[in-house]
């Protein structure tokens, strides 16, 4: 194997996330964005001692399981939906042999592993996107989606993506016809000049309420900021419009980043409801992304974390305390903490419209909080970031000796990292399950029950 060196090949056996591997008489090549039985033309990028990586050039042939029809335009060229020309069905039997393999793989199969529960809805379930302006292809026309995959650069319009509410295309259209309109440039990120960076989106799926973020550099373009409003306003959507908003960013960073918003109309907040409760969402706080999945999920940490009458639990990496409230309703007290100050205010107003009074929500670092905290936990809930807990943070909490943790993660490899930390702290993999809050992706998230060596009880 040579790097540079092109050549055909099937991809059989995957990994969670999305990695395959081609077997080859002189090694295996690691193929990334990979689909099994999928057969491709791939160049070889890296290269040692008989294994290498490469990356996919074109399709030759669709994968024996790629049967589900009509798949969205942009099938094959966004980012986003490895998944999404296989049926739900087949997708669910993939993800669950991945992470069920992944966590074994960690450490060993002496769990009880409680399979992979779908998602409510297979399509139109994301309550978040964040698109980004550019073009896809140099020089060409605006455009306004989603990264070309692969591609750092070249952007693909996201008009009609299965995975939102059409409410979404239809600002992401209005918006991109405006600005295409008014000829106003995209900001390059190689260049450090041009306005437009991001349109953020974020809708309820049961309360249909709908906030529209955009981000842009600082420019003379400010000036067309309330005609667009108007435009936005003018649409006909299914949901309501609950808060149109502007925010500056001049960083270099290729990313959303908050340097001032400002309320161009209603409230800079939308509401969803979940397991009974209302939450305020303000624009970049933390919400699960699936609200019908979330459910799903909670209802599990809830069963992991087992009797919490007359207890106090801590929820560690809280966001919007949507888990704190949750089993604030049966617990003596539930302690939130969340690094972001906009989603701890947003817990503290959610618990009170909710009427929850034994919940404390603190703003700040966990690796820090931890120290200043004067309650002690019957229970540790963690739903880390997807790198999971800091390092010296994990240890740390690991000496309060609780019973049982519970362990959400968005990203199981992070997950399946830490199960040695979790094991030299004294704790063991009770029982796992996975929740498909991404269909069409090949993500999905993870509940793990982790319990005490020395005071292993009775899961659930």
């Amino acid at each position: 194997m040579k790097k540079g060196e092109t050549a055909i090949g099937v991809i059989g056996e995957t990994s969670f996330p999305d990695r395959g591997y081609i077997d080859r008489e002189d090694g295996k090549v690691l193929i990334k964005h990979a689909l099994p039985g999928r057969k491709v033309e791939y160049r070889i990028t890296k290269c040692r001692n008989g294994s290498a990586e490469g990356m996919v050039l074109r399709t030759v042939a669709p994968s024996p399981a790629e049967t589900a029809a009509d798949p969205c335009p942009q099938s094959g060229t966004c980012g986003g939906c490895l998944y999404q020309t296989i049926p739900y069905e087949t997708q669910l039997k993939i993800k669950e042999k991945q992470l069920k393999t992944l966590l074994t793989e960690a450490c060993g199969d002496s769990f009880v592993w409680e399979g992979l529960i779908p998602s409510p809805l297979s399509e139109h379930y994301r309550v978040k996107m964040e698109y980004s302006f550019g073009d896809s292809f140099r020089d060409g026309p605006l455009a306004l989606g989603m990264h070309r995959r692969g591609s750092h650069y070249d952007i693909v319009t996201a008009d009609g993506c299965r995975l939102v509410h059409e409410d979404f295309s239809r600002i992401l259209k209005a918006t991109l016809d405006f600005y295409t309109e008014q000829s106003v440039p995209y900001y390059h990120k190689t260049r450090h000049d041009g306005y437009l960076r991001h349109l953020v989106i974020r809708r309820g799926t049961k309360s249909g309420e709908i906030l529209v973020v955009l981000v842009t550099a600082s420019g003379e373009w400010d000036r067309l900021l309330p005609a667009w409003k108007e435009r936005i306003l003018s649409l006909e959507t299914e949901g309501t419009i609950a808060g149109i908003l502007h925010t500056r960013n001049d960083s270099l960073a290729d990313a959303v980043i908050d340097q001032g918003t400002t309320l161009l109309y209603g409230r800079d907040y939308f509401e969803e409801i979940l397991s009974g409760l209302r939450f305020r969402i303000s624009p970049y706080s933390f919400f699960q992304n699936n609200s019908g999945g979330a459910e799903l999920l909670y209802g599990k940490v809830g069963e992991y974390a087992g009797e919490t009458e007359g207890r106090t639990v801590f929820d560690l990496y809280s966001g919007t305390g949507t888990i704190a409230q949750l089993v604030a309703r049966t617990a003596r007290c539930a302690v939130g903490v969340e690094i972001v100050p906009e989603a701890v205010d947003a817990a503290w107003e959610n618990a009170a419209r909710n009427g929850i009074t034994n919940c404390r929500f603190i703003a700040g670092d966990v690796l820090k909080v931890l120290d200043s905290l004067t309650e002690t936990p019957d229970v540790i809930i963690l739903d880390p970031p997807r790198e999971g807990v800091h390092p010296k943070a994990l240890p740390k909490l690991l000496e309060y000796g609780v019973p049982r943790i519970v362990y959400v993660s968005c990203k199981p490899t992070s997950l399946a990292r830490e199960i040695r930390t979790m094991e030299a702290g004294g704790y063991f993999l009770k029982r796992a399950c996975g929740v498909d809050m991404f269909p069409s992706t090949p993500n999905v998230e993870c509940c793990a029950l982790f319990e005490k060596r020395d005071n292993p009880g009775q899961a659930g």
